[in-house]
């Protein structure tokens, strides 16, 4: 990773492990690389429910919790930047319910963010499939 390139990480009322931070570093670098898109900063903002909530209805009009919210920062053409927004809350509670890690949980929400400020939608079933495919396969081979 180039100096030019920052990810950070905020913890804002959330209380999550994150191992290995200059590993998962290098594995959402290697998201941009794979996707061939330039970056220049991107900040994911761990917080609870309530946070998240007040967020997505402020911004996105939604009064409903949510995993995650992606908001690009950058111009058309520009390296991409962005806040990336994520429920703790929610990533356990969908780990349980997805019978696998906190930690597996967290990577594929973290991922998700990463492909959204790559360009990649979730609006439609075709696009969902897309992501997920995308998402497995980076949970794979990082």
């Amino acid at each position: 990773m180039t100096r030019n390139h920052k990810i950070k990480f905020f913890f804002n009322n959330a209380s999550i492990s994150l191992d290995n931070r200059p590993d998962l570093k290098r594995k959402i670098n290697s998201i941009f690389l794979n996707e061939r898109k330039r970056y220049s900063i991107v900040s994911f903002i761990f917080c609870n429910d309530q946070y998240l909530l007040s967020i997505n209805n402020k911004f996105l009009g939604h009064d409903t919790y949510t995993d995650i919210i992606t908001f690009p920062l950058n111009e058309e053409g520009d390296a991409i930047s962005g806040e990336i927004y994520i429920s703790v809350d929610r990533v356990r509670e969908n780990a349980a319910n997805e019978g696998c890690s906190i930690k597996k949980e967290l990577h594929r929400v973290l991922f998700h963010g990463v492909l959204h400020l790559c360009g990649y939608n979730d609006k439609t079933k075709k696009d969902k499939i897309t992501m997920t495919a995308k998402e497995n396969f980076y949970l794979a081979v990082t």
